[in-house]
């Protein structure tokens, strides 16, 4: 071999090791897979893993330092988050981090021994995810978003600033929200507490949510309650919207419906719920089993009315409600 050629042939080599040093860092990297059923374009999701990030950096872990951090975003669609937890578990992760119901059971039909932490699931013992709240005992904890009384609540808010409501069309996906009929059993029993009735409106595409609410216009007086449900949050514009249009009072679970132009949301603070969720992830990380980790029960909610969209309903909001208010958006 050639001098010159025999230089070039090591300096290729030699160039080749940072990138084979890196490859191999990050192979021995613990591995956290993120399950995300939202799209990457939704801003409020992409706030939620940014605030899951941050926080796992808090307690001591960087993704591309000392941990890796993959994460898939499913766009709302339900058969692909299956093929997404497939990939996800088959990457071998310490612990997977499963945002929503539908994201928590795919990862469960894939492995029963990798760790899994969730958020923003609805009684996780009715739906079989874990054996008790204290004791989840299998591969799976987090942290719950159902409290009946949340939706209680929301339906008196709803009756307090729009008292002429008498009937509420509760809108969900029954493929997306399979516990829809624990949130029903709390609404119909706080609408007829004050005198409204609450029936389900079961939707599964854009089309059929506008047919259910010109329907509901053609008969007033009428509402608008859309159920904790990931099909009700990516659809959100629509139904805010068709809620403008129609000039429907509506009630919904969460900041960001009545931030992007919602009546009113009473619920779980969810951008606290992914903070609480890397605490639990750190643990795992460093040892503790899911199934010694209770699932936690929400401990911050929110009432957030927007002024705005009052005004523009025909609805005087009195002193006292806004008073209670933890937002008021103008």
């Amino acid at each position: 071999m050639r001098r010159r050629e025999f230089i070039a042939l090591t300096g290729a080599v030699a160039a080749t090791w940072p990138h084979m040093a890196r490859a191999q860092q990050d192979d021995r990297m613990p591995r956290v897979a993120v399950l995300i059923p939202y799209a990457d374009t939704d801003p409020e999701a992409q706030i939620w893993f940014k605030t899951f990030v941050n926080e796992m950096q808090a307690v001591g872990w960087t993704d591309g330092g000392n941990i890796r951090i993959d994460v898939r975003w499913a766009g709302g669609e339900v058969g692909r988050i299956q093929r997404l937890a497939k990939e996800l578990v088959d990457m071998q992760p310490k612990v997977v981090f499963a945002i929503t119901t539908p994201s928590v059971k795919a990862v469960l039909r894939e492995t029963r021994t990798i760790p899994i932490v969730f958020t923003q699931v609805t009684d996780p013992v009715a739906q079989g995810l874990v054996e008790s709240l204290d004791r989840p005992g299998g591969n799976v904890t987090g942290f719950t978003i159902f409290e009946p009384e949340i939706s209680g609540k929301l339906v008196q808010v709803l009756k307090e600033i729009a008292p002429e409501t008498a009937r509420a069309a509760v809108i969900f996906n029954p493929e997306t929200a399979p516990y829809y009929k624990l949130y029903m059993n709390a609404i119909k029993a706080a609408a007829a507490s004050v005198a409204m009735k609450a029936f389900e409106t079961p939707a599964h595409s854009r089309v059929e949510i506008e047919a259910a609410m010109s329907a509901l216009a053609g008969e007033p007086p009428g509402g608008v309650i859309a159920m904790s449900d990931g099909f009700t949050v990516i659809h959100r514009d629509l139904i805010i919207a068709l809620a403008a249009r129609y000039r429907l009072p509506a009630a919904y679970p969460f900041r960001f419906f009545a931030a992007d132009g919602g009546l009113i949301s009473y619920g779980v603070d969810l951008r606290d719920m992914q903070r609480r969720a890397a605490a639990y992830v750190d643990r795992i990380l460093k040892g503790a089993k899911p199934a010694d980790l209770p699932v936690q029960l929400p401990t911050k909610f929110e009432l957030i009315i927007n002024l705005k969209t009052a005004r523009a309903l025909g609805l005087n909001v009195s002193a006292t409600i806004l008073a209670r208010a933890d937002e008021v958006i103008e």
